[in-house]
């Protein structure tokens, strides 16, 4: 949880937020939440907890392409 909390308040602190970071933190708070609700089942949240890394998982495809574009 305090993955994904940090990347909301970084994007909201940092005028040109790194999106390697953004992303990437937010995946991994999507993995360790998913790992505990494996455990602890919630089927809602599970849901919901593949939406949030799969749009980490988008965003980071979409630096990636963009960074390429720049060299």
């Amino acid at each position: 949880m305090a993955c994904i909390i940090f990347a909301y308040g970084y994007v909201t602190q940092v005028e040109r937020p790194n999106p390697f970071l953004q992303h990437g933190v937010n995946l991994a708070g999507a993995v360790l939440l998913t790992i505990s609700l494996l455990v602890n089942t919630n089927l809602a949240s599970l849901v919901l907890e593949g939406f949030w890394a799969a749009i980490a998982i988008w965003g980071l495809a979409k630096a990636i392409r963009a960074r390429k574009q720049a060299q």
